[in-house]
């Protein structure tokens, strides 16, 4: 209820999730209300740490001061991101978010580190803490607000795809589980003089660390270049299947410049037979439509096909079912035959999985038995196979 208040209130073209400044609204508001909570959480809960002398709880308050910290760089990081494109950076600056998360998470564990020193400190040297209710029902009601912080990020993020709001969503449920147990230990410190806070502010200082790690891993992947989403991936495919006249498709490479900011280019098969002027409009027309749709930038080379000859057919058919038996084999594409004085020369492009491949034989050794196969049917054949990587 509260969450689509303030969609209603404060993003404009709320259903329009696809147009770049929309998306940047959600975006801001859930960074804006993740700054002004975190905020408040930290600065209650760092008051209750020293006012009570618990570093559990203190740990827990600077670990809201640092998804405050991250709220402010991500909306830094996507104001960045979205600078147009420049001669010194033709396809934009979208992956500064990815950089500026990057930055987000070494903070993230550099605050866990230093909490593990403060923990291990506490428990060799105990400290008496000072329970009082107000202070608790203040940490409770934080709990509260990290649980209804979490259901906001994760709204917020299956509504625009965004893969950093959701893990913000993950982050916030996580904290709730910190939360949860910082409560306890404060609770206990009235019952026992056991340094539980101590170990407790160990267990946050941990939480904080892996929190750290993940965010470090996931954004790291993509500055790397990491496999293309699945449903863009078939989008694509489909999208340009559904084209007259386009028979097949391969060789789809996609590389991610950012959020929303991807440039794909892919092989499309055709029947020779058709006119030039005729396929060239249809790709012109695929490559248009598609990017619009999609949001991508679109690139597509014609691959023409003898498809009504019968000898290349048979050809064709005969290394499709040999390609059958190879687990590593995922497809084959380009297949066309030459004829030479004394043999027929088999022309053809297979994807093979990698792993696979790596595992278990080498392109070269594949390559051979794929031949050799071919040869013992007929001696007459020589075979010109290319080995592609599935880069989708």
């Amino acid at each position: 209820m509260v969450s689509q208040l303030l969609i209603n209130k404060f993003v404009k073209d709320k259903e329009d999730t696809d147009k770049e400044k929309t998306r940047n609204g959600y975006v801001y508001l859930a960074s804006i209300v993740g700054i002004i909570l975190n905020l408040i959480l930290s600065v209650i809960k760092v008051a209750v740490g020293f006012i009570s002398g618990s570093v559990s709880v203190t740990a827990d308050g600077f670990n809201n001061l640092s998804d405050m910290a991250s709220s402010v760089i991500t909306m830094i990081g996507i104001k960045l991101a979205n600078r147009p494109a420049d001669k010194e950076h033709p396809f934009g600056h979208g992956r500064m978010e990815y950089l500026s998360a990057l930055i987000v998470a070494f903070m993230v564990m550099l605050v866990g580190v230093q909490f593990i020193k403060t923990s291990i400190g506490r428990i060799l040297n105990p400290v008496p803490i000072t329970f009082e209710i107000i202070p608790f029902v203040l940490l409770l009601l934080s709990i509260l607000v990290k649980i209804w912080l979490s259901t906001f990020n994760k709204f917020i993020g299956n509504k625009i795809n965004s893969s950093a709001l959701k893990a913000a969503g993950m982050d916030a449920l996580g904290d709730v589980f910190t939360s949860s147990c910082v409560l306890i230990s404060f609770l206990a410190s009235k019952f026992t003089a056991l340094p539980i806070d101590g170990y407790v502010g160990l267990l946050v200082s941990v939480a904080i660390l892996y929190a750290g790690f993940t965010l470090v891993k996931d954004t790291i992947s993509p500055l790397l270049g990491e496999a293309p989403d699945e449903n863009l991936v078939n989008a694509i495919k489909q999208g340009v299947l559904s084209y007259d006249n386009i028979i097949g498709v391969h060789d789809l490479i996609i590389h991610n410049y950012g959020v929303g900011k991807c440039m794909a280019s892919i092989h499309a098969e055709i029947p020779s037979n058709i006119d030039i002027i005729t396929i060239h409009d249809i790709i012109d027309n695929a490559e248009r439509e598609i990017s619009e749709k999609l949001n991508i930038y679109l690139v597509m080379h014609m691959d023409p096909m003898c498809i009504h000859d019968e000898k290349i057919n048979d050809e064709k058919k005969m290394v499709e079912e040999i390609l059958k038996k190879y687990e590593a084999v995922k497809s084959m594409h380009d297949f066309r035959i030459t004829e030479g004085d004394d043999k027929v020369n088999l022309i053809f492009d297979i994807v093979a999985d990698a792993n696979i491949i790596n595992a278990n034989e080498k392109e070269e050794e594949l390559k051979n038995k794929i031949t050799e196969e071919i040869l013992s049917i007929n001696d007459k054949r020589n075979c010109v196979i290319t080995v592609d990587k599935d880069f989708s």
